[in-house]
């Protein structure tokens, strides 16, 4: 079993703790037929791929991609980067990934956490690889945030700040699917063509139906895929894993 990152450093009065859905990405990304699926698709000697998580919180994720990046993609010359709202965030992730990569010779190359809103900080086309946890619990409304108004680093937050932060590492809105659908729309942008998504949703995210939207809004040559679960509870996965790509020419 490949080790899980540290993150005692991480004050999760501001960040979102690992939890369920954040080892279930990690025992996904690191499964047989998920390595085997990133070795046969990014084999060298194509271009070293960009690995992309979006709202990394404490960095437990990409961090395992960086540390991990020659066992999950046969290579270590990967590409990882972070991107999320919070500034706390970003400099727990960055701290996160410098603990997990620590000496390992198979580690890949980080680049380190932009503060931004989802995608808005890559080029078109820059993600190979885009891993997304995304708030997906069901909410009445999304917490309001602006840029300006996030907490910047080293000054005094409030409790409210706090709880604003904390609001945006889960709450999704309406079928907990508001900023999902948001990440999904823009795929076609964000993916290379030789791109692959992992979105991780929860039952009452209605994981079926947003897989067939999927397909029905990004059109020819897509497909998506359940590639990780959680188990079942009243027969019903409680979070899935699902995987989105193009089929290559």
């Amino acid at each position: 079993m490949l080790p899980t990152p540290d993150t005692s450093h991480v004050s999760y009065e501001r960040v979102y703790e690992p939890a369920e859905d954040s080892f279930l990405l990690l025992d996904t990304l690191s499964s047989s037929s998920e390595t085997a699926f990133l070795q046969h698709r990014f084999a060298a000697p194509s271009p070293c791929p960009l690995v992309v998580e979006i709202g990394p919180g404490s960095g437990v994720v990409i961090g395992f991609v960086d540390a991990q990046a020659g066992a999950l993609f046969g290579r270590a010359d990967i590409l990882t980067l972070a991107v999320d709202v919070s500034a706390h965030a970003c400099a727990a992730t960055n701290e996160t990934v410098r603990r997990a990569s620590g000496q390992n010779q198979n580690r890949g190359s980080y680049l380190g956490a932009a503060q931004g809103d989802l995608g808005s900080p890559l080029a078109g086309g820059a993600a190979d690889v885009l891993v997304f946890n995304p708030p997906y619990v069901p909410t009445a409304e999304l917490p309001a945030w602006t840029a300006e108004a996030m907490p910047r680093l080293g000054a005094p937050t409030s409790f409210d700040d706090d709880s604003r932060l904390l609001a945006l590492t889960y709450a999704g809105g309406r079928d907990g699917m508001e900023t999902t659908e948001r990440l999904l729309g823009a795929l076609p942008r964000l993916l290379s063509p030789r791109g692959c998504a992992y979105v991780l949703l929860c039952a009452q995210n209605r994981p079926e139906e947003v897989k067939g939207r999927v397909l029905s809004g990004l059109g020819g040559g897509w497909r998506v895929e359940t590639v990780g679960s959680s188990g079942k509870k009243a027969g019903w996965e409680r979070l899935q894993i699902v995987r989105i790509w193009r089929e290559e020419d």
